[in-house]
């Protein structure tokens, strides 16, 4: 039966982007804590951000897409590369198990440490408007850099490292301003555990502009590719009706693979 393996495939995915993000934020948000010893450097969090996140793509790569991020979800979504159903689901699991890292590190932090927990603030200096420009770019780039480096056409390999050094890239200079989110859930758990949420649209709204403008970036004008309209729909609306389109196409000598195997192929491309 097609639903067994199916299920169990959306399962494991699932609690993939649930695991993947949970301990990006605990390492990396852990790493901004002010341990009156060593207070952290900006360098000092954007390589821990750069190494937590090269870690939960190498780990859940090939089980989930390691979207780890739902602006990195809505960007696939965007560009026909994941399922609507799938997609709700994966941004359901991403501030999920942030909010669940979040909860784990403020558990072992001694309280005169905890502070904040990392809250994303926005300068005082910096009003709203530039905040939400801010967070536009720094999520432009790193999905740019996530859909290039997932992108078979133009990659091969593990994407951790270079989505790694994106993240960095938008930690030196983001902290400065927003105190750097590009993830929406990256900023919804610790909220959620300190209970602060001043301004925390800004953190889902700039994010996730930036993303949709990378998507129609690449997939329509850097690299586009040959969806046609009916394939689009058919992959918004799930497995089920991509295996139905793929069967419209001129039929090859070699075999086809089967429904499963398409859709079990498809995770570690972001389906």
């Amino acid at each position: 039966m097609l639903m067994g393996p199916l299920w169990t495939a959306v399962s494991k995915a699932l609690f993939a982007e649930f695991l993947a993000t949970g301990l990006y934020v605990f390492f990396g948000v852990g790493s901004a804590l002010r341990w009156p010893s060593a207070l952290p450097s900006v360098l000092q969090i954007a390589i821990t951000f750069n190494l937590a996140t090269a870690m939960a793509v190498q780990v859940t790569w090939k089980a989930s897409g390691a979207h780890v991020n739902p602006a990195v979800t809505l960007a696939f979504l965007v560009g026909s590369q994941i399922s609507l159903p799938r997609a709700v689901a994966y941004v359901a699991a991403q501030p999920a198990g942030a909010t669940v890292g979040a909860a784990l590190l403020y558990g072992v932090t001694p309280g005169d440490i905890r502070e904040t927990l990392g809250v994303n603030v926005v300068r005082s200096s910096i009003s709203t408007g530039q905040a939400v420009a801010v967070e536009l770019v720094l999520t432009l780039q790193l999905v740019l850099c996530v859909l290039a480096s997932t992108d078979s056409r133009q990659a091969s390999g593990s994407p951790a490292t270079m989505i790694g050094i994106s993240v960095a890239l938008g930690h030196l200079i983001g902290i400065y301003f927003t105190g750097c989110s590009m993830n929406p859930a990256r900023s919804f758990g610790p909220a959620v555990i300190i209970g602060k949420f001043t301004v925390h649209w800004i953190f889902w709204v700039g994010p996730l502009t930036g993303a949709v403008l990378a998507s129609l970036i690449y997939n329509f004008i850097l690299f586009p590719d040959t969806k046609t309209l009916a394939q689009r729909l058919a992959i918004l609306k799930g497995a089920a009706e991509v295996d139905e389109v793929m069967g419209m196409e001129p039929q090859k000598e070699e075999s086809q693979p089967s429904s499963v195997d398409t859709e079990m192929g498809d995770v570690p491309q972001m389906a």
